[in-house]
């Protein structure tokens, strides 16, 4: 058994991805207000990393649809600095939105 705990890394990375990938095949639009209640439960939780959103295809996700309004919110309410707030940006036309 100890040469098993020997092998494991000194540390892992977790990267919440609920708001993005938890919610984006759901039938039902979560509203933004909700979803920024979520990410800011999370961040309580203590997690250092929360993907919040993606810049995608409004049509093809209408879940996230709002990603800009997701971190104009998130940057209006100053979170926690500590925190890396990130969102999946699969394309040219999806970091032009970002940006």
């Amino acid at each position: 058994m100890s040469d098993l705990l020997a092998n494991l890394p000194k540390s892992v990375r977790v990267v919440e991805v609920g708001p993005r990938d938890g919610l984006q095949n759901e039938e039902l639009i979560v509203s933004t207000s909700e979803k920024l209640q979520l990410i800011l439960m999370l961040a309580e939780s203590g997690l250092e990393e929360i993907e919040v959103s993606g810049f995608v295809h409004p049509q093809r996700v209408p879940q996230l649809a709002d990603a800009a309004e997701i971190f104009a919110a998130l940057r209006e309410l100053e979170p926690n600095p500590n925190i890396r707030y990130s969102a999946l940006v699969p394309n040219r036309k999806g970091l032009d939105r970002a940006i």
